[in-house]
């Protein structure tokens, strides 16, 4: 009798675990995330798809994008040759002097960018616009940027390696000429900083030198000895400060 009643209360525990977790497999169910390939049944699917693939290449070509189209490429030229002036190789980080120009990028766009959200992003996003006319806008702004910092012999230079006919004003400007002229004119910009920027710490570590060598310490290395006095001079003017604001205000 009791091995009934205990077969009998194990049978009914069971059907009540079971019955409770269906319900919480019910109420909690698992995602399922599938990827279906198959036939396009109308051009609008065929559409849909190149949308999807354009939209994927551009977001992998992002970081490109913001290094060619910005001012980020003529900062991190400036800071790299000042990392060689100073002739600390380790210090600071790249990656530290990649965040910074990037902040500092950011900064210097930001009145771009306020544009570009203004008068292309709300609208497409509020269904005001379609993509076409969102990217015509949207790019006006960044091409007004470019503009003002690509020499006039960096545009002729592509230009000459196209049969296009010369335009008569700068709307008329592929932006596919513009960027590479862009890209140009700003790596030429950071390359003649950079020089400036090597004149100073080349002089110390030249009257270093000669005073080691004035010495007869011919076999110690003038660049170590050079080295704390470049950063005391450095940090004396404050050259963190005057380099970027004069990177900045080049923008300006």
């Amino acid at each position: 009798m009791k091995q009934k009643l205990l077969l009998l209360l194990f049978l009914t525990l069971t059907l009540f675990a079971v019955e409770a977790s269906a319900q919480q497999t019910t109420t909690l169910p698992l995602p399922k995330i599938g990827i279906d390939v198959g036939t396009a049944d109308s051009p609008e699917d065929i559409s849909v798809t190149l949308q999807l693939l354009l939209l994927l290449t551009v977001l992998s070509l992002a970081p490109s994008i913001l290094i060619m189209t910005t001012s980020y490429l003529r900062i991190i030229i400036v800071f790299h040759f000042l990392k060689q002036a100073l002739g600390t190789q380790q210090m600071p980080p790249s990656q530290l002097l990649a965040g910074v120009a990037l902040f500092i990028t950011f900064f210097i766009m930001a009145p771009t960018w306020s544009v570009v959200n203004d008068t292309a992003l709300k609208p497409l996003m509020d269904g005001e616009i379609t993509m076409e006319e969102a990217y015509d806008k949207g790019i006006e702004p960044v091409r007004e940027f470019m503009f003002r910092q690509v020499r006039d012999e960096d545009l002729e230079l592509f230009m000459s390696f196209t049969t296009l006919e010369r335009p008569e004003n700068k709307s008329e400007l592929p932006t596919y000429i513009l960027l590479p002229a862009f890209a140009l004119s700003e790596l030429r910009t950071g390359f003649i900083i950079g020089f400036f920027l090597f004149i100073p710490f080349l002089m110390m570590d030249m009257i270093v030198a000669s005073v080691l060598l004035s010495m007869g310490m011919m076999m110690i290395p003038p660049m170590m000895i050079a080295l704390p006095f470049k950063i005391l001079l450095f940090v004396l003017v404050d050259g963190w400060n005057l380099i970027v604001g004069s990177v900045v205000r080049g923008f300006s």
